[in-house]
């Protein structure tokens, strides 16, 4: 076996800091973490890092476009190269393609397209389905007329789906699934997530006994807090096994309301990044296409937010992980370990990606080096070290 040796950064396991340490990886995987003194193989190669952080590569839940594409625009293996190609150069190692709400028959080739892209190990690790399964209440940015409820056979591809990819996220309003509908979809595998949704406490809550794991980004196109009627906000941080994915980019949500969130969360689900990323991000272009309408990029804030011709509504975000870690430590008060935590372990314990998102024997030697202000240097997938980042 060929061994190599990263020293040189501070390493972040993923849940702490080690210091005077250094990462043994061999065949795409971590072997373990050197002290100062302790023997190492005969045949290892010596990588000198100068400083900084070496991480877990950075996971993403939502990723709709980078890289110049849409998954929407052609849901095929390539596509979703491109979309990660877009984004590793800002950390991330393992993102979801995620599919805006679209016809059945895009939707079936997501699915298929993303079993041979799990497989080439470039990037992709799942899938996420973000409709047709929403509330035309709260319908965002996609098309209200493509959504509709859950139905037996919906359910039946999206068991079949998840057992061939591995790890399907489907976001889903409570309004459009019943708890039963839920329970099954778990039991099968796939992993439920509870967004666009105009819906009550109560109805959020009984979908998450049944079985949903999550909310699709946190306060955004879903019915809001009030202290007599707490919805879909307060049901997703009051329930203690729920996680919820946030979208840190100053825009979608004030920074004073994810601060509170962060502190109200309870129990073992926890809050993390997701970037929402259109196909801007890696790309250097200002428009683009979304179901025949234009999105505009707009300047201004702690980075440029995406708008639909009104200039008023929020069309997914221009938002990089890297960038978002260091908006969670400039704005919402985390420790630079929290923030990691919710780009790296965090995320893949909710998808499940056991492999995946820590530094420990036998995981993936998915990493990324970072600067000492959290700005990425270069990243290495399953061992391989990529191109040097942007």
């Amino acid at each position: 076996m060929h061994f190599q040796l990263l020293r040189g950064a501070r390493i972040f396991d993923g849940n702490r800091f080690h210091e005077r340490t250094a990462l043994l990886i061999g065949e795409g995987r971590i072997v373990r973490l050197v002290q100062d003194g302790d023997a190492l193989p005969d045949n290892v190669q010596i990588i000198e890092l100068e400083g900084g952080i070496l991480s877990p590569g950075f996971i993403d839940a939502q990723v709709n476009g980078g890289g110049g594409a849409m998954l929407n625009d052609g849901p095929t293996p390539e596509i979703m190269f491109t979309i990660a190609a877009g984004h590793r150069p800002y950390g991330t190692t393992s993102l979801l393609p995620t599919l805006i709400t679209d016809t059945g028959d895009v939707t079936a080739q997501a699915m298929v397209a993303a079993v041979d892209a799990v497989i080439a190990d470039k990037g992709v690790a799942g899938l996420h389905l973000e409709g047709p399964h929403l509330a035309p209440a709260k319908k965002g940015a996609h098309l209200a007329e493509l959504m509709r409820p859950v139905q037996s056979a919906d359910i039946q591809a999206m068991i079949a789906a998840a057992q061939k990819i591995g790890c399907l996220l489907v976001t889903m309003a409570a309004e459009q699934v019943t708890p039963e509908q839920v329970r099954e979809l778990a039991e099968g595998g796939v992993i439920v997530s509870i967004g666009h949704s105009d819906s009550t406490y109560e109805m959020a809550m009984a979908r998450f006994d049944a079985g949903a794991r999550g909310v699709t980004h946190l306060f955004n196109a879903m019915s809001q807090f009030g202290h007599r009627a707490p919805n879909l906000v307060g049901a997703a941080l009051d329930h203690p096994s729920v996680w919820g994915g946030i979208i840190a980019d100053g825009h979608h949500v004030e920074p004073a309301a994810l601060r509170v969130a962060l502190r109200a969360k309870r129990g073992q689900g926890r809050l993390f990044f997701v970037t929402d990323a259109m196909s801007l991000v890696g790309s250097g272009r200002d428009t683009f296409q979304l179901n025949g309408r234009t999105v505009y990029r707009v300047e201004g804030g702690y980075c440029p937010k995406l708008v639909l011709e009104d200039r008023v509504t929020l069309a997914g975000s221009d938002l990089d992980m890297a960038s978002g870690i260091r908006y969670g430590m400039a704005m919402l008060d985390l420790s630079c370990e929290e923030a990691l935590r919710m780009a790296t372990s965090y995320p893949a314990t909710f998808l499940r990606l056991n492999g995946r998102g820590v530094l420990a024997p036998q995981k993936r030697a998915d990493l990324v080096w970072l600067d000492d202000q959290c700005h990425v240097r270069s990243t290495w997938i399953s061992g391989e070290r990529q191109d040097q980042q942007a």
